[in-house]
């Protein structure tokens, strides 16, 4: 069994390094654990090519083979685990939504549900929960980007422009800013992750053909909104990630137009986890909260 599991994972990842990390063993450990198994069967059943393992014709008949088996096998001992950590909760979570959304709304969670234990792991961008840990995570996406899990949206749709306080007053005093387009005239800040945003947000805002000249590129959320309140320039940006920088006074929205896009962030869990009673706990409360954070009627702008 630990033969095949060593085979199956480093063929699902094509690499005996990812793969070892994934079972917590050594690169070695991996490597010898399919040279027992292509001796026992007499051929070579994975070749390394420049970029990655590939399978031989023979390997690529043993994984058909046992790759259903071994994610039965693989589900059964996940449901054992999820009955004895039925209290116990792992999460990946996007560090700026984190930090400036969810951790401050954790306090209700817990006391609602003070018997669940709670622990967050590093967060991967690539992250596609088929190790042990984290049990859920919370991502940016698009619906549809993460297939074979089950991903509810949260929050993060609703975009809304934001400039330093002073920026708007003189613009205003000075009879600009009366429509979206002038913003066209301005810097505009944008994150590294999503540079389309800004024209997204134009042409839903009423600028059809916009074509912003992007000024600065953050990769860090929580710098760009610092970026903001240093008035550097201008940024648009998740409302439920500005919503208290916009109430404190220290930035404002010039034009706070209904306006959502169809990225945003999505709690993600493997199918398979549906009935870990932690998480059903935690989704049902993380769903109820962020509805009450999302704003009435929007204008939708439709990808693709």
């Amino acid at each position: 069994m630990s033969e095949l599991h060593a085979f199956a994972t480093a063929a699902r990842l094509g690499s005996f390094t990812r793969a070892a990390d994934e079972l917590c063993v050594t690169q070695g450990a991996i490597s010898r654990a399919i040279a027992r198994l292509e001796a026992h069967f007499g051929q070579p059943l994975l070749q390394r090519n420049a970029h990655r393992l590939v399978l031989t014709d023979a390997g690529r008949k043993l994984l058909e083979a046992v790759a259903e088996p071994l994610a039965t096998i693989e589900h059964a001992s996940a449901t054992l685990r999820a009955g004895n950590r039925r209290h116990h909760l792992t999460l990946s979570v996007v560090p700026t939504l984190a930090s400036v959304w969810l951790v401050p709304r954790l306090p209700d969670f817990h006391r609602r549900h003070p018997e669940i234990r709670l622990d967050f792991v590093p967060y991967q961008r690539d992250e596609d929960l088929s190790g042990p840990s984290p049990d859920a995570a919370i991502l940016a996406g698009e619906a549809g980007k993460w297939p074979g899990l089950q991903a509810d949206y949260v929050v993060g749709r609703e975009l809304v422009p934001v400039c330093h306080p002073d920026r708007a007053r003189a613009r205003r005093e000075a009879g600009r800013w009366q429509s979206p387009a002038e913003l066209l005239d301005e810097p505009l800040l944008y994150h590294t992750t999503a540079p389309a945003n800004w024209q997204n947000w134009l042409q839903a805002a009423g600028v059809p053909n916009a074509a912003p000249r992007l000024s600065t590129a953050f990769d860090q959320v929580s710098i760009l909104i610092q970026a903001v309140r240093a008035d550097i320039g201008v940024a648009v940006l998740q409302r439920c990630l500005v919503r208290d920088e916009i109430a404190a006074g220290r930035v404002t929205a010039p034009f706070d137009l209904p306006i959502t896009l169809q990225r945003g962030y999505f709690l993600c869990a493997p199918k398979e986890r549906r009935d870990h009673p932690a998480l059903n706990c935690f989704r049902d409360w993380l769903l109820e909260t962020a509805a009450k954070d999302t704003g009435s009627g929007t204008n939708t702008l439709f990808s693709g």
